[in-house]
């Protein structure tokens, strides 16, 4: 594992007490990470404000939840705060591991990396968090998913990624620091700051920046590539370790329930067709009032799933 320290602890500032609206600044096709805890789905996280922060320190009725994104790998994941009775605060160390967002958490100071939610390095080294259940999707279809929005709101803070330095600037969140990255084909930090190192990538049946939605933990993960769910209309069955999964992939995302035991077929936009009812992708709702169970599930790019898990922890093509 490479870890280096790329900028000053905290230059990117995590938001620890959020607040929320009603009101939605960005556009309908701007991405959300919402979570799911205790069968509610009433928040949304709007990645172009998470652009700026990382990590949201929240509590979403009894649990206290970190909502974590980082840029440079794609990883969205939201993570139960508590370890072994205590609830933990977490920060941007500033540091990289496999270019990957390192947090700290600032009861221990321990560091851990944020695409496997494990910590590296400190007095919790070893301990992982419990990735929770989430959507990964667009404003769009949140909207519709929820009677009520409630939305993430901006801050006044300042972040080392609203500046062209090492120290933080005023932030305007209607400019997407990470779009040229997005948009081209390197990855990793060096690719990002335009510079002559980047990372280079061997496969030929998956581009390294791919979306990848990750199941399961350990031995027992694996990481399911959005086009090649595509590829097979839209849907596929997977086991990872104990769950037998179904993961459908729509023009907004890509979803991971457990796997009812029918056959999915993909109708149209978001809905699919499933033991004589039509299932809705993003809700996992059927419309004679069945529910699917959704997977705790995290997304990110197909590299940093190869770093984390090898080159064979992908499911079948």
């Amino acid at each position: 594992m490479d870890i280096t320290q790329v900028i000053p602890k905290d230059a990117i500032p995590s938001i620890d007490e959020p607040s929320f609206e009603d009101h939605f600044a960005g556009d309908t096709d701007d991405r959300v990470v919402v979570p799911v805890v205790e069968g509610e789905s009433a928040r949304a996280y709007p990645l172009r404000i998470l652009n700026f922060h990382e990590i949201a320190n929240d509590r979403i009725g009894a649990v206290p939840v970190a909502v974590t994104w980082c840029p440079l790998c794609g990883t969205v994941a939201v993570f139960d705060r508590r370890v072994d009775g205590r609830t933990l605060t977490f920060g941007v160390s500033g540091k990289l591991a496999d270019d990957n967002l390192v947090m700290y958490d600032r009861e221990t100071g321990s560091e851990w990396k944020q695409s496997l939610g494990e910590c590296i390095d400190g007095e919790l080294s070893g301990e992982r968090l419990t990735v929770l259940s989430a959507i990964e999707t667009t404003w769009a279809q949140y909207e519709a998913l929820v009677e009520e929005q409630c939305v993430l709101s901006e801050t006044d803070m300042e972040s080392e990624a609203a500046s062209s330095s090492d120290s933080p600037a005023r932030i305007d969140y209607d400019r997407n620091p990470y779009e040229r990255y997005f948009s081209s084909p390197g990855f990793g930090l060096a690719a990002h700051r335009n510079q002559a190192e980047e990372r280079t990538w061997d496969r030929k049946d998956l581009e390294p920046k791919s979306r990848v939605v990750g199941l399961g933990v350990g031995t027992d993960a694996v990481g399911v590539p959005r086009p090649w769910v595509r590829d097979r209309d839209n849907v596929v069955s997977v086991t990872a370790g104990d769950h037998d999964a179904v993961v459908f992939a729509t023009g907004s995302g890509t979803y991971a329930y457990r796997d009812p035991g029918f056959t999915f077929a993909h109708a149209s936009g978001e809905r699919f067709e499933g033991d004589d009812t039509t299932w809705h992708a993003v809700a996992g709702t059927s419309e004679d009032g069945r529910t699917l169970e959704r997977l705790p599930s995290k997304w990110e790019f197909a590299f940093t799933w190869q770093d984390d898990h090898g080159p064979d922890r992908f499911a079948p093509r």
